[in-house]
């Protein structure tokens, strides 16, 4: 039991053996936190501690599997399966889920995506009859959000005047109207957003303090991952929770604090030692993931940082090669030069593409690098792209199955009330959501009790709506003996959805039906999985908490032969041997909307930090000349994160060259001054000088504009451009002539450039260079 101790290090071995009291880890990039994390509750285990007497939050379902099944293999699997460790949202969901009645929720709630949320808040929108130009759903959601993250619940929305005044400001004065209307129709719905399972679950442990005693008493050892990434709410629940006992341990990198936008709080993790006592301070300095040179030019940046914990990250490893820093024309070239390195290092270091990723600092600078990749052939997958359970079929399927757990789930019903069509029209839906408001009910419970409501709806109509209600009531029957899988199989059969879907012959329409299946395989698998646990069943509540509840990254299913391609923060917590950030340019990275205070700056040079400390073996940097954002060509200028390297930690691919503006007009439009005729004259009179007459007036209207002749002389002879001349071009850098056709201003060239490959350019417009 003992021997997994001695495969950790002093500084590893010491947080990991401290069985009592309050302790923070402050783990460096690399240096083994989750094993940590792992062993010490092991540990814990075999000093005596009942494993149902921990709790253990971390940042992704992922992390937690990892967790439990390294747990698993050193203190067997029936313990481990006791363990409450989780996400946030997952482990305080399954909380709410046994405390929902004391808050007026059913015990099978739903939980509202982004998605959900943002299609209830646009539908408050429109019946409140706003402007939805002044209040853009997406940003009211967003608002909304950051309130229930900083505890601004309704009530305190509207006694907090400074608040009121800073969205009339923002010309969105009914806003806590909107915010008020949302929350009660989540109520009316029985349905909480992914916010709601914080902010409900520290109203549980706040009104109601036999509930904390008792979780307080259960939840006797609490480890937290990740903690610099902790909201003001996710704080508050885990202070709550600690308090009795005061046995927690927090593992966190200040230098790794990059959730700002989300809410994420630095000085959660940078207060820590104030608010508990003797707290012990631990510090895993010792990278065992990058080079030397990889570490040392991590540290060369994030000392930049005024706000931060001391702590000198180092590594035993080998020096490695230098970072690579690279310079492209536009970013085209940037996606070609990629692909090409990473071709070449595949092929010459016999390594899996899955040993690659490309990072970038936002999604819309994926479509460059997945061009290249493409044309090289080069298998890539894209992390947080569109999920698989945000798809148009499988939110059908989903909503289908929501509904039988839920049936006051209106976001659900809307959805497929009349998919497949089945005769109910948008003007009875809307009928039927009138009804519900004035009666107090759900959409659901006003239809089945149709026949007792005056809605003036048609018999025929009744009749679909009595059949859809029997149809849901007949699933909620079946689902009593029927575990997830069988349940969706049957539901996607009764339902028709796969036979609409049979009548698109579309390729589109065949992905579609393949998608079903591979929902139904996802659910056969995960039946199969909880048949492994304890406490679970495989039962349709809980693939729904488990899809509510997944990331883009939990749903990973490990393919090792493929690049990664993802933004930075996506990247936290993952390594790769070979790592290429790319658009390393100012007003990029950094971002151009992140640089107006110090702690912004911070914050993006911490997510450059992040994105370096991916690497194992090589790290590429590379940047462009010009780029275009918003359909306009601009200027690139280099990252000042490059120059905050240390030098001596860089190999430069392209010569530095000092940046200079290159004007994006010609120069020759403009006349020479004559600074002789400038000298100024006395008038030789008083009188002003007289303006064209009417005859020279009539003389000038009369005039045409002079027709170009350059185009039709146009002789490429002459301009000494013949097959096989080199020539430069401004963009596509240095080529070679293979081909001329066409006469006078329809002439075309075909060059083969170095850079940008074979491309036909008409003479009269393409700007080139002849090169001796």
């Amino acid at each position: 039991m003992q021997d997994y101790l001695e495969q950790l290090n002093d500084a590893q071995r010491a947080p990991v053996l401290q069985k009592d009291g309050a302790m923070i880890v402050i783990a460096g990039a690399g240096s083994g936190k989750t094993r940590v994390l792992t062993f010490r509750i092991a540990y814990l285990m075999s000093q005596g501690v009942d494993s149902f007497n921990i709790l253990a939050l971390t940042f992704t379902n992922k992390a937690a599997r990892e967790m439990k099944k390294r747990i698993s293999q050193i203190v067997g699997t029936s313990e481990a399966k006791n363990l409450w460790m989780g996400t946030f949202h997952s482990v305080f969901a399954k909380i709410l889920r046994f405390e929902a009645d004391k808050l007026g929720y059913p015990t099978n709630f739903t939980i509202y995506d982004t998605q959900d949320s943002q299609s209830v808040i646009r539908a408050v929108i429109k019946e409140m009859n706003l402007d939805k130009d002044v209040y853009k759903y997406k940003q009211v959601y967003s608002r909304i959000s950051s309130y229930k993250n900083s505890l601004i619940t309704v009530k305190a929305y509207f006694n907090n005047p400074e608040l009121q005044e800073a969205d009339a400001m923002a010309k969105m004065p009914r806003l806590g109207d909107i915010y008020k209307s949302y929350v009660e129709k989540c109520f009316k719905a029985g349905a909480m957003d992914f916010d709601d399972l914080l902010l409900k679950t520290n109203e549980l442990l706040t009104r109601f303090p036999e509930v904390l005693a008792r979780y307080q008493n259960r939840f006797r050892y609490i480890l937290v991952d990740e903690y610099q990434d902790t909201n003001h709410s996710q704080y508050l629940i885990v202070r709550a929770l600690s308090d009795r006992f005061q046995n927690i341990c927090v593992v966190g990198d200040d230098a790794q604090s990059i959730y700002a936008f989300r809410g994420a709080n630095i000085n959660n993790i940078l207060n820590f030692q104030k608010d508990y006592d003797d707290v012990n301070v631990y510090r895993l300095e010792q990278n065992y993931r990058s080079t030397k040179n990889i570490v040392n030019a991590a540290n060369s940046i994030i000392e930049k940082n005024k706000t931060r914990l001391d702590k000198i990250v180092w590594t035993a490893n080998d020096e490695g090669a230098k970072i690579k820093v690279n310079r492209t024309m536009t970013d085209g070239d940037e996606g070609r030069f990629v692909a090409s390195n990473i071709f070449e290092t595949a092929m010459n270091e016999q390594s899996s593409f899955g040993n690659f990723a490309i990072l970038y600092r936002t999604n819309a600078q994926s479509r460059a690098m997945e061009d290249a990749l493409r044309k090289k052939d080069i298998p890539y997958r894209i992390y947080g792209g569109l999920s698989f359970y945000q798809r148009k079929e499988i939110k059908d399927v989903i909503s289908y199955l929501r509904l039988i757990l839920n049936p006051k789930d209106e976001e659900a019903l809307k959805r497929v009330i009349n998919y497949p069509a089945r005769g109910i029209g948008q003007t009875t839906v809307e009928k039927l959501t009138v009804a519900a408001n004035h009666y107090q009910r759900s959409i659901f419970e006003v239809m089945k009790a149709i026949d007792k409501i005056d809605l003036k709806i048609n018999s025929g109509t009744k009749n679909k709506l009595q059949n859809f209600t029997t149809m849901i009531e007949s699933f909620q029957v079946i689902n009593q003996n029927y575990d997830a899988f069988q349940i969706a199989e049957h539901v996607t059969k009764k339902t028709g959805l796969v036979t609409e879907l049979k009548k698109d012959g579309t390729p589109e329409g065949i992905a579609r039906i393949e998608n079903i299946e591979e929902l139904l395989n996802g659910m056969r698998d995960f039946v199969e999985e909880q048949k492994e646990l304890a406490d679970t069943t495989g039962s349709l509540a809980e693939f729904l908490e488990d899809v509510a509840l997944a990331t883009d990254l939990d749903n990973d299913k490990g393919d090792e032969d493929r690049v990664a391609l993802m933004t930075v923060h996506l990247a936290k917590g993952l390594e790769f041997p070979y790592v290429y950030i790319v658009g390393m340019e100012e007003e990029l990275f950094p971002s151009g909307m992140s640089m107006s205070t110090r702690a912004e700056l911070e914050e993006e040079r911490r997510l450059f930090y992040v994105a370096l400390t991916r690497a194992e073996k090589q790290a590429y940097l590379t940047y462009t000349q010009s780029r275009y954002r918003w359909g306009k060509l601009i200027d690139a200028e280099p990252s000042r994160f490059i120059e905050e390297i240390d030098a001596s930690f860089l190999e430069y691919l392209t010569p530095i060259t000092e940046h200079r503006y290159k004007p994006l007009i010609d120069a020759d439009i403009f006349e020479e001054v004559d600074h002789s005729k400038l000298r100024l004259k006395k008038p030789t009179s008083g009188t002003p000088p007289k303006g064209p007459t009417e005859e020279q007036l009539r003389k000038l209207r009369r005039l045409r504009p002079v027709k170009s002749s350059a185009s039709k002389d146009f002789n490429p002879a002459a301009s000494n451009l013949a097959v096989g001349t080199f020539v430069e071009h401004v963009r596509f850098g240095k080529g070679k002539i293979t081909k001329i056709e066409g006469v006078g201003a329809d002439t075309k060239a075909e060059i083969n450039f170095e850079n940008g490959g074979l491309k036909k350019l008409l003479l009269r417009f393409a700007k080139l260079n002849v090169l001796d």
